[in-house]
């Protein structure tokens, strides 16, 4: 009991306390958060990307494997969901909101700080979570907005739009700079770990005044199956797939934390831009980050126990 108390306290908590700034100035000043939007996927998350891969010492083998990992769990839950979804004979719009809530997970401004904290700036832990966030903005860009498009107009043209974004570059460079053993003159490196440093305090202080935006109603039961499937189906999956697969050490205790994240504000903001669902999706953001202080905190605690 008293280390579950000191997880909270030592590790979510901190997480808290900026979302709550974040909470607190967007109901004060009505913050643009279409500006710390852009500021965060074209300018923080980027060179957040670029540094940690640059200076980790990242093994091919292990980089295919997290990208394998994660690309399986998503498939996974995935199926998962819409066998659910299928069940609960839910239409195409709604299920998809259901669908992109389970698969989209905090992997940024909620994943990296966690990841940051428990393994106390560790590179190594660090690159698994950034690999994950990469994967997942690449999935909600791509797939999410098709997703929801297809639905209504069946446009494609959301896929190309993502190619037009700098986080997959950021990827590739940080990458290919590592594996050749190229150096970064400072004039570059200085700067990008300037904003690679902002990256965690302007993520959760968007995180929170994301979620001071919602409108709370007390209208739980239609959320409650997201709830499971994102915050306890999710985790317990990726441990059998860990265990199933051999992972040990910190790629484990890495991927099982980062499977725990809560739904992603991206699944709510792309349902409101294609007004599917907007308010059902954001009611799961919500619960979804609240609830996530309790299952965060166990799974970091087995994840201690575990591996």
């Amino acid at each position: 009991m008293a280390e579950l108390a000191t997880i909270l306290i030592d590790i979510l908590l901190p997480v808290f306390i900026i979302m709550g700034i974040g909470f607190v100035l967007e109901k004060k000043f009505q913050l643009d958060l279409n500006t710390l939007a852009k500021l965060n996927i074209y300018f923080v998350v980027p060179g957040f990307i670029f540094v940690k891969l640059y200076e980790t010492e990242f093994a091919p083998g292990r980089f295919l494997t997290v990208i394998g990992f994660i690309g399986l769990y998503v498939l996974l839950l995935f199926l998962i969901t819409k066998l659910w979804n299928s069940f609960r004979g839910l239409d195409a719009a709604k299920g998809t909101t259901v669908s992109n809530s389970v698969i989209f997970f905090n992997s940024g401004n909620y994943g990296v700080p966690v990841n940051d904290l428990v393994f106390k700036g560790d590179p190594f832990a660090m690159s698994i979570q950034v690999v994950v966030l990469t994967m997942q903005n690449i999935l909600t860009f791509s797939y999410g907005i098709f997703a929801l498009q297809s639905i209504h107009i069946g446009k494609w043209r959301a896929i190309a739009g993502y190619f037009k974004m700098p986080v997959l570059y950021a990827l590739l460079a940080g990458i290919l700079l590592n594996v050749g053993n190229v150096d970064v003159p400072s004039f570059i490196w200085v700067p990008s770990n300037y904003i690679a440093d902002a990256m965690i305090a302007i993520a959760l202080l968007m995180l929170g005044a994301q979620v001071a935006k919602i409108e709370w109603t007390m209208n739980f039961s239609s959320v409650y199956m997201s709830l499971l499937l994102r915050l306890v189906i999710g985790p317990i999956l990726a441990l059998l797939m860990i265990l199933t697969f051999g992972l040990d050490g910190t790629t484990a205790q890495a991927l099982f934390i980062a499977s725990a994240m809560p739904t992603a504000v991206n699944s709510a903001v792309i349902a409101q831009e294609y007004d599917n669902y907007p308010e059902f999706a954001a009611q799961i953001v919500l619960l979804s980050t609240v609830f996530s202080a309790v299952t965060v905190t166990l799974v970091i605690y087995f994840s201690r126990i575990l591996f």
